[in-house]
């Protein structure tokens, strides 16, 4: 019992000794940890490739560290936000690079192509922040830190971007060469805003084999083909280019610097009517050939059946020839009499031409003739009138003479009529009418009834004295 005791006071002995040499440590150490964690919070070190935000919680103040080096900070009251100043978001494609990716941002972005197929296209969007102090300061109040940036800004607005693009395409379009173009398209409005669009029906040209025919020579090259198809067309300015949006990466100085495109796929009925289409072109370039081996075909039995059909083609020219020489025979007959007609018809038409001609000349003469016998009448007329009035002045200066001497005119007067009387009385008869009809005011010849009443009497009394002589 004893020596148990003994062992025991020992153990707290040792025990006692072990807790005052703890203490006497943690008087030295605690210190010089206090000293530690002061300075380890008063000194920030940057590397490189990031940007860090240093918000002091006693003032409010926010600083920022771009550069790598040492810098000091408020110890225990300040806090420090790290952001990357490169970031890669990439959906879907797989890139041996050390990058921000998140589990919503693993998957390829799906879009809707204007003409409502859907795609899987897996890009990849390296973005650059800003130096500038003021554009991180603004950055850093509205997302707070790095993943919120990622996930609020750039993955929303690169997965909105290329959604966007891709309805200005065509499923066809994008997978048969738009690929390049459909980049180029998405990097400038990541860069310098999206376009604003409008839906409209435009044409879309498209590589196609020409179509086989039995006598296409250039079947088996590429042409041009046009279709109208809805797409999302950019809206121009007066100047021809396009109208964009506000850019939310711009105001925070963000930059695109890279956009990489992996390979995309289209949906299921898309890549069939792609394989269709490669089918179909294949079975064409088939169908070309073969139609090529048919020609050569048809060429050689045609130079076996040449020497026949030359002989049959010999004869049955010379029987054309003939039927050709006769037909031509009566058409130049026929011809001929056909000129022969138009001439006659030519000739009437020319002589009835004359013919009014010469009564247009006629009349016109006959009108001149009237019109210089008028005048002729007129001076005729103012001549007799002239000749009538010396006349009258002679007849009345006769008249005047015989007056002063009537005894000797009246004797004159009846010696002329006596010698006329005498020379006219030697052949005078006198023959009295063999008929007569007449009648009173109330008889006699009333009607023309009458009238040829009396004259047949008076022709059968002439018959009749011709058929009884004289005696």
């Amino acid at each position: 019992m004893e020596s148990r005791g003994i062992g025991e006071s020992l153990k707290i002995t040792e025990r006692r000794k072990w807790l005052h040499s703890a203490l006497k440590t943690m008087v030295y150490a605690v210190p010089i940890l206090a000293v530690g964690l002061t300075v380890n919070s008063s000194v920030l070190m940057t590397d490189a490739g990031y940007s860090y935000v240093h918000q002091n919680n006693l003032t409010g103040e926010l600083d920022v560290f771009t550069e790598p080096g040492i810098h000091f900070r408020m110890p225990f009251l300040s806090k420090i936000t790290k952001y990357d100043q490169v970031i890669t978001v990439s959906f879907g494609n797989s890139i041996e690079e050390n990058l921000y990716q998140r589990l919503q941002a693993q998957d390829p972005v799906q879009v809707r192509f204007a003409d409502t197929y859907i795609g899987q296209i897996p890009v990849t969007f390296r973005f650059k922040l800003s130096n500038d102090p003021e554009a991180m300061k603004k950055m850093h109040r509205e997302f707070r830190n790095n993943s919120n940036l990622i996930d609020a800004l750039l993955v929303k607005n690169a997965r909105n971007v290329t959604v966007i693009t891709a309805t200005q395409y065509t499923g066809e379009e994008f997978f048969q060469g738009g690929l390049n173009q459909f980049k180029s398209k998405l990097g400038d409005q990541l860069r310098e805003g999206i376009y604003l669009t409008e839906r409209r029906q435009v044409e879309v040209e498209e590589m196609d084999l020409a179509p086989v025919g039995v006598d296409q020579s250039n079947a088996n090259q590429l042409q041009r083909t046009k279709q109208l198809v809805w797409k999302t067309v950019p809206v121009a300015d007066a100047t021809g280019q396009p109208i964009r949006q506000d850019n939310p990466l711009q105001q925070y100085g963000i930059q695109v610097t890279q956009v990489t495109i992996g390979d995309p796929q289209p949906e299921k009925q898309l890549d069939q009517l792609l394989a269709d289409k490669k089918r179909l072109v294949a079975d064409r370039i088939r169908a070309i050939q073969e139609q090529e081996t048919s020609k050569a075909q048809a060429e050689t039995e045609q130079l076996r059946k040449e020497i026949q059909r030359t002989r049959e083609v010999q004869d049955a020219q010379r029987q054309k020839e003939l039927a050709i020489i006769s037909q031509q025979k009566e058409v130049e007959v026929a011809r001929q009499i056909a000129e022969r007609e138009i001439v006659e018809v030519e000739k009437t038409k020319r002589l009835a031409e004359v013919d009014k001609e010469k009564e247009l000349a006629i009349a016109e003469a006959n009108l001149a003739i009237q019109k210089a016998n008028a005048l002729s009448a007129e001076f005729e007329a103012k001549a007799i009138l002239e000749k009538g009035r010396a006349e009258a002045e002679v007849l009345k200066a006769k008249y005047a003479a015989l007056g002063a001497n009537h005894e000797v005119y009246l004797a004159e007067l009846n010696r002329d009529v006596a010698n006329s009387l005498y020379n006219n009385l030697t052949n005078f008869q006198v023959q009295m009418p063999q008929n007569y009809i007449g009648g009173g005011q109330d008889q006699g010849l009333t009607t023309n009834l009458d009238v040829i009443t009396g004259f047949g009497a008076l022709g059968l009394m002439n018959q009749t004295k011709q058929l009884v002589p004289e005696q």
